[in-house]
């Protein structure tokens, strides 16, 4: 029945790695069943017949499908359906979209979707290496032209040594997170989050996963050779040659003037005439070619922008090579939020805002990998008005989640443990202007409001993006590119760090790949650069963590109980714990392991409510002082609730330092009133005293009674209110 079924098989970090092609999906242009261990990923790649009309861009789409029936859960929407992508879905759809985009001619306007679908999880591998093996298979296969193959993997650094491939458990004590792309000859992608990582370390990972790629790269060639279609011939949409010759003679020189110049706003502004003139001399020699005379226009700016750089070494605003556009930071920009930073580099503006919150306000997951939850949160916005548009919003989009998720990787490193700062954190970065590097101005302005919350980092992190120029063997790396350069160039290279290292790289090329002495200048560009950022921008701007928390945020106290008391301090129904949020107005977050997380924006609150959880889960000590609530009145004393369902007695005698006749006249039911444990019978009942609390707190004097002694309690039963 499946007369072009094929295996093809090898061992990758240790383990089977098995491809299969002519057995499902044979309707697509190109497709495999990639088997990692027992990680089963189907990638199916598909292509229009005929080009995208009214597009002057390569039309590519590609989506991880995580099913959850891959990892034995069902979905836990209301409909029971998988829903809109996680974002983890979207970013590994981004991680193969990166290599794979620049290898498709560029002259191509055929859309082409390339969809991989989780099928099984293997925890031991990882699913997103086998996806982008599978998608470089599936298109290598196909009869789509491309200029393939590549092969993805991950690298890990545990005790110093690298980790190939790592597994779940290891990822999560690996210092390195590291995503290689490669083809033949040269890296074609780098993702990494890492924990201050050396900028030696991570240059010998790159290189390691480049030489591991290689395997599995003979392995698709091989299959190329054995069962690849041949590539079908697509219309070019390169604009005319002898048209691109005229344009350029015609309007070179109105370019240059229009580019030279450090404002978007200005450059802009003096184009346009430049378009409606080209426009106007050239739609009746070219009628019907629009879209081609504005591709020609493009190629034009992009030929001046690469030749003053290779050519004179000269930038469009007129800059160093290595030289930073002009920058400001401040902190504490906003009045009554948790922590806010501004940074500033050119026309590039990031406002970023810090909220802190409970433990249990961290992000619930729903994926397919073990993590269920995360206390650091970062959101990045790009509205319209940054770049001077007009256009809805209509929430965040693959580029918004990207970016947000490259700031988180960048700052996750540096944040406290939950046992040293128990709070979930949210940030959101508010591009408010945009010429290029909004994702590592985001990460300063993080920095800058982590430290205005008072959010004890580890150390300051700064991010910035380094470019390339390219020409056969000729290469320029340019320090800080803006938006033209970033349109224009090869690369943009974006790495995160503190002094010490490596938080979190991404790199995004128009190209093949980049040679090994291009990451290296990459790499030690980019050092130099975040070290002058922190040193003489944003420590200058806020020189260490502020020392307290904002008044507005809430205050965390953290008390741990033994397990088996949990349902004490809960309480029928929840009663015991609602009435102490209630009455102390706080909010109490309790974990299976026993620690409960109390946060009030006043600290007394959470102290006396940490005082009741103490005493609801463990028995009172005597010499302790308390804020109880009076509960009855009897002759001879009073009862006092120091905890729900913990009371003591209050003898007449030890009601006030002067001598009390009636009870009444000292307090009612109801009253709050400050009392110290003087003694635990042997029944476990607690005598208290209001006069020595008052005498040990206000240093009170104690009017000489010769009756001032407790009385014995009553005998019989027990006079316990019970609650």
């Amino acid at each position: 029945m499946f007369e072009n079924y094929r295996v093809f098989e090898t061992e990758f970090a240790g383990r089977p790695i098995k491809i299969e092609t002519g057995k499902v999906a044979q309707l697509a242009n190109g497709s495999v069943m990639i088997h990692y261990g027992e990680t089963v990923v189907l990638c199916a790649v598909t292509a229009s017949a005929k080009p995208r009309e009214g597009v002057d861009f390569f039309p590519l789409s590609v989506d991880f499908e995580e099913k959850l029936y891959s990892v034995g859960r069902i979905p836990g929407s209301f409909t029971r359906r998988e829903g809109k992508p996680t974002d983890k879905a979207i970013l590994t759809s981004r991680l193969i979209d990166r290599p794979i985009r620049p290898l498709f001619p560029k002259d191509m306007r055929n859309d082409v979707s390339v969809v991989c679908t989780v099928m099984a999880v293997d925890p031991e591998c990882p699913p997103e290496v086998a996806a982008m093996i599978g998608t470089s298979a599936a298109i290598s296969i196909s009869d789509i032209p491309w200029n393939g193959p590549i092969s993805g993997i991950q690298i890990g650094m545990i005790d110093g040594q690298f980790i190939i491939n790592p597994t779940q458990e290891q990822s999560k004590v690996s210092k390195l997170h590291l995503t290689v792309a490669s083809t033949e000859d040269l890296v074609a992608m780098i993702e990494a989050g890492a924990d201050q990582v050396t900028d030696e370390d991570m240059f010998d990972a790159i290189m390691l996963a480049h030489k591991e790629n290689q395997k599995i790269i003979e392995l698709i060639k091989d299959m190329q050779a054995q069962i690849g279609k041949e590539k079908f011939a697509f219309e070019s949409k390169e604009p005319d040659h002898d048209m691109f010759e005229a344009i350029k003679e015609f309007a070179i020189e109105d370019v240059k003037a229009a580019l030279d110049t450090d404002d978007k706003t200005v450059r802009d502004a003096r184009l346009k005439p430049v378009y409606e003139a080209v426009h106007a001399k050239f739609d009746e020699i070219y009628p019907d070619m629009a879209e081609q005379i504005e591709e020609c226009m493009y190629k034009l700016q992009k030929f001046v922008v690469r030749r003053w750089l290779l050519d004179e070494g000269k930038r469009v605003d007129g800059r160093g090579i290595n030289e930073i556009r002009p920058l400001a930071a401040e902190a504490g920009v906003l009045p009554r939020v948790h922590g806010s930073g501004l940074f500033t580099r050119g026309q590039t503006q990031v406002l970023t805002v810090a909220t802190l919150g409970q433990i249990r306000d961290a992000q619930i997951l729903d994926g397919i990998d073990d993590e269920a939850e995360k206390r650091y949160m970062h959101h990045y916005n790009f509205p319209s008005y940054s770049v001077g548009e007009t256009r809805p919003s209509r929430g965040p989009g693959r580029r918004e989640i990207g970016h947000g998720a490259l700031a988180e990787r960048a700052l996750v490193p540096v944040i406290p443990s939950e046992e040293e700062f128990p709070y979930s954190m949210r940030l959101v970065s508010e591009v408010v202007s945009s010429n290029g590097s909004t994702s590592q101005g985001s990460i300063c302005a993080s920095t800058l409001a982590l430290m205005d919350a008072g959010v004890p980092i580890k150390a300051p992190v700064a991010g910035i993006s380094c470019g390339l120029i390219t020409e056969g063997d000729r290469f320029m790396t340019l320090v800080d590119i803006q938006g033209l350069e970033d349109f224009f160039g090869d690369m943009d290279f974006k790495v995160a760090g503190t002094h010490e290292g490596i938080t979190a790289i991404q790199m995004d090329l128009k190209i093949a790949g980049l040679t090994p002495a291009i990451i290296k200048e990459a790499l030690e560009k980019t050092h130099k650069a975040r070290d002058y950022i922190l040193d003489e921008i944003m420590l200058k701007a806020i020189p260490e963590v502020r020392p307290e928390l904002s008044k507005y945020a809430p205050k965390m106290l953290t008390v741990k109980i033994d397990v088996d008391k949990i349902g004490d301090v809960v309480g029928k129904q929840g009663k015991v714990v609602q009435k102490i949020c209630a009455d102390c107005d706080v909010k109490i977050d309790i974990q299976e392991d026993g620690r409960v997380f109390i946060s009030a924006i006043d600290l007394d609150n959470a102290k006396r409510a940490a005082m009741i959880v103490e005493t609801i889960a463990n028995d009172p000590e005597i010499g302790a002082i308390y804020k109880g609530v009076v509960t009855r009145l009897m002759t001879f004393g009073a009862f006092v609730e120091i905890a729900p369902g913990k009371e003591g007695l209050v003898h007449i005698s030890q009601l006030d330092v002067k001598r009390t006749e009636k009870v009444e006249d000292v307090v009612q039911v109801g009253d709050e009133v400050i009392v110290k444990v003087t003694e635990i019978d042997d029944q476990g009942r607690i005598n208290l005293s209001r006069r020595a609390a008052l005498v040990e707190i206000n240093g009170a004097v104690v009017e000489d009674d010769a009756d001032d002694q407790p009385k014995k309690r009553p005998s019989g039963k027990r006079p316990f209110h019970k609650k």
